[in-house]
């Protein structure tokens, strides 16, 4: 089951939920929250353009094309508008939509794009994925046996979680794999880097939380966040987790679909 990649999930009843995974994840990234979300919402997790088991990205890839792709999605699921969550990239994507008028409102789990103007430090983190892919493409034909343990784990979780034991194994493997499998990694990394980061903040005009973990070592708090604090979403509900890392929604699931379920009530 979680060696299969799929477009999408859907279940649920009640207002309609758009949950956004991150750069070279898989819409299972929310596995641990889905069941809190679905007793409330109408949740569609899709799996991002150019991710395993995701839809193709065109000749030109760049994050606008993943913005299209998941209003596609919206549209073929009926979604006029949704509340939205999203995690890293799909943080970044999910305020997109903000600015495209699809969101009733937005919690952002440590958004991408937040880099001060002249901050290089972002191309670091374009350079990690990149490494990160070519261990893990190596790595994947023995990701069962490497996750069977738990130093294993560990390892794999190190850049996204602090906590991590209560992280299902079959999950990890999955992410694993999907990582490794993730054909729009490169070309993302190079839209990235050619065209950086841009956020029409002024037409976000929905509700907006943004939850950060202090532990964060993929966008580190508070400098991959500083664009968002001072330029774009001063005014946001700005959460901060101690000792949450990169995906609250693995690292501590319950308080995390807490935090979406109070803000998508108000």
């Amino acid at each position: 089951m979680f060696t299969r990649f799929t477009p999408s999930h859907r279940g649920g009843s009640g207002p309609p939920l758009l949950c956004l995974h991150g750069f070279t994840d898989t819409w299972r990234t929310w596995d641990l929250v889905l069941p809190a979300l679905e007793r409330r919402h109408d949740v569609l997790a899709p799996t991002l353009p150019g991710h395993a088991g995701g839809p193709a990205l065109g000749d030109e890839a760049s994050a606008a094309q993943v913005v299209d792709g998941v209003e596609e999605a919206m549209d073929e699921a009926g979604f006029a508008t949704a509340h939205v969550v999203g995690n890293s990239l799909g943080g970044y994507v999910a305020l997109h939509l903000a600015a495209r008028g699809r969101a009733e409102s937005v919690v952002a789990l440590a958004p991408a794009g937040g880099w001060a103007v002249g901050d290089e430090s972002f191309r670091a983190t374009l350079a990690y994925f990149t490494s990160m892919q070519e261990t893990l493409r190596a790595a994947a034909p023995h990701a069962e046996a490497i996750l069977a343990t738990p130093e294993g784990r560990r390892r794999a979780t190190a850049y996204t979680t602090v906590a991590f034991e209560h992280i299902p194994t079959d999950l990890l493997v999955h992410q694993m794999l999907g990582a490794a499998g993730c054909v729009g990694a490169a070309p993302l990394v190079e839209s990235a880097l050619r065209e950086g980061w841009r956020l029409d903040a002024e037409r976000v005009d929905c509700p907006v939380r943004v939850v950060w973990g202090t532990e964060d070592r993929l966008l580190p708090w508070p400098s991959a966040a500083q664009r968002y604090r001072r330029d774009w979403l001063p005014a946001a509900d700005w959460v901060v987790l101690d000792g949450v890392g990169h995906c609250p929604q693995l690292d501590v699931p319950i308080e995390t679909a807490q935090l979406i379920l109070d803000f998508t009530g108000w």
